[in-house]
């Protein structure tokens, strides 16, 4: 645990490099302020939620992870995995499945899982990726176009059949700000100015109403603080409450019902898929920004203690009315262009979150949702990862456009947890296809590697690993030998692995032969694997099994077994 802080301390960091993380920090502060408040209210609660998940996670995960660089809070990886949970459970289920998550990631930590991103096929990440992207998408068009429908419910289909029923009712003045965010949002990279695109497009949204609002007397848009509202201890407001955000046991927020979920085994037994999705999920993210912060800053991060970092960030962000959190790679990327070598700049980036709460909620509450929608729609644009998913179709093997594909349909269609679930399945199954047919056996009957062979003895040449996909293709081949062969000789050189099923397999192949009175010659085993038969039973026996580290000696055993 903490070694990307002992690292950093370690170091001893000088006075220009601590001012060069101040400025990063402050840089990616801005950035994500909007970022989280768009991220929560997509996720189904109210904004100061993405807010306070940037600031507890932002300190807590910087401190206690294994990354210097990498910037943690709300990403839009989790907005489809997190409204259903809203939906189904309220803002309490959503809090204990976070901090269910938070004790998986742990121990995923301890248990050295950090290499986690490494057996995630690549069609599997686009696949899923690309879908979140459109279901995020699809679902902010409400707000952009500012529809006549009261709660989006149901699942995809149903919710996309209610936004195409509610396009008779587009709202010009919702649209004429969504556009114009857009717009400016498309726009402004061109112009290569270290401001955010983002905070401007935010801005001209939020002037544009003020404007249009005075020359106009009916001109009235949605705001976050005509959209929201807040009571704390005693005191109501409406859009962003101006305080720190506060101690609360999950259990005793709002369920669904609008009264406090309670904790229960049941409610426990009900989150345990999302806590899953959300822990693999939320590591996949985070060892994948930090692989690709790596390659940016020169650095090396700890995958185990990045993992139980972002454990120990998730049980705690709950108790402030966080939500689920990761490493976000964009702005990873903006602390590390930024100058950003520490995770001190993680620590600037969520104090600044912090002082803009307590000083400008008034001013957040201004934003327009339909300013927020466009900026959601352009997070959806850019995670899809359009280029890349075109290229996976055009130039991949069959079977991992199949699973590419099936990963998008289920995570638009389904949920993350089924797509995740599947998509890691059919990846394993076609993994294990491919490698069963790596495992060749040929019959060497007349001869092999240079020697002339007897007529009464074969020999079987077993390339690849043995396992239980390949073993019983290579009980097949060997069970058909001809009646007058007396000896069989295994030629096992090449066999790289053995488990449980193939030694199995051996042992009836040893049964089998020895029925029918004939000799078994086992050559050129790794010593791993010859250990593995010996405790199986599988042992030299005088005339009927013999081991052999060369064709040479497996002729000589031959011999004397006829």
């Amino acid at each position: 645990m903490f070694s990307a802080i002992r690292r950093s301390i370690q170091s001893k960091p000088s006075l220009p490099e601590i001012q060069a993380n101040v400025l990063a920090g402050l840089t990616v502060g801005v950035i994500a302020l909007p970022l989280s408040m768009a991220l929560a209210i997509a996720s189904g609660v109210a904004p100061q939620h993405g807010l306070y998940t940037a600031i507890i996670a932002g300190i807590v995960i910087a401190l206690t992870g294994g990354s210097k660089v990498n910037i943690s809070g709300p990403t839009a990886a989790f907005v489809v995995v997190l409204l259903p949970i809203v939906q189904q459970f309220g803002i309490g289920g959503l809090l204990i499945s976070d901090l269910m998550a938070g004790f998986i990631l742990v121990l995923m930590g301890i248990g050295k899982l950090g290499r986690l991103i490494e057996v995630v096929p690549y069609p599997v990440t686009v696949g899923f990726t690309a879908g979140i992207g459109v279901v995020i998408a699809t679902f902010q068009i409400k707000d952009f176009l500012g529809l006549n429908i009261e709660a989006l419910d149901g699942h995809y289909l149903d919710k996309l059949s209610l936004i195409l029923h509610g396009l008779l009712s587009i709202d010009w003045q919702e649209s004429i700000i969504g556009i114009l965010t857009l717009t400016i949002l498309l726009v402004w990279p061109k112009f290569r100015s270290k401001v955010p695109g983002h905070l401007v497009a935010l801005l001209g949204g939020s002037i544009s109403v003020w404007m249009l609002s005075q020359i106009m007397a009916d001109f009235s848009v949605a705001t976050i603080g005509t959209r929201f509202t807040f009571e704390i201890n005693g005191e109501s407001g409406n859009g962003i409450p101006p305080f720190l955000p506060s101690f609360e046991w999950p259990w005793n927020l709002a369920g669904a019902d609008g009264t406090p979920i309670g904790l229960s085994f049941e409610l426990v037994r009900n989150l345990m898929p999302s806590a899953i999705t959300i822990a693999v999920l939320g590591s996949l993210e985070s060892l994948l920004c930090a692989v690709v912060a790596d390659g940016m800053s020169g650095k090396k991060h700890n995958p185990n203690d990045e993992l139980i970092g972002q454990g120990i960030g998730n049980i705690i962000a709950p108790l402030f009315g966080g939500l689920p959190a990761t490493a976000a790679i964009a702005r990873t990327a903006a602390n590390v262009k930024s100058g950003g070598t520490l995770p001190f700049a993680s620590v600037i980036h969520a104090l600044f979150i912090l002082v803009s709460i307590l000083l400008l909620a008034p001013l957040l509450s201004f934003i327009p949702m339909a300013s927020m929608a466009a900026l959601l729609l352009m997070v959806a644009w850019n995670m899809s990862e359009y280029k890349h998913f075109i290229r996976t179709i055009k130039i991949a093997p069959r079977d991992d456009v199949i699973v590419l594909l099936l990963c998008f349909s289920l995570t638009v269609l389904f949920d993350m947890t089924v797509a995740v679930a599947v998509g890691m399945g059919l990846a394993a199954a076609l993994f294990i296809k491919r490698s069963v047919s790596l495992t060749q056996t040929s019959a060497m009957e007349h001869d092999h590697a240079g020697y002339k062979l007897p007529e009464s003895v074969v020999v079987y040449d077993i390339n690849g690993p043995l396992f239980f996909g390949s073993a019983q293709k290579a009980l097949r081949t060997i069970s058909t030998v001809r009646p007058e062969v007396r000896v069989v000789i295994l030629d096992m050189a090449e066999v790289t692995m053995l488990d449980m099923s193939a030694i199995m397999v051996m042992e009836s192949i040893r049964n089998d032969l020895q029925k029918r009175n004939m000799g078994l010659v086992i050559n050129s085993l790794q010593p791993r694997i010859l250990l593995k038969l010996r405790r199986a039973g599988i042992r030299k026996q005088a005339g009927k099994i013999a081991f052999s580290r060369t064709l040479e000696e497996s002729l000589f055993a031959a011999k004397k077994m006829l």
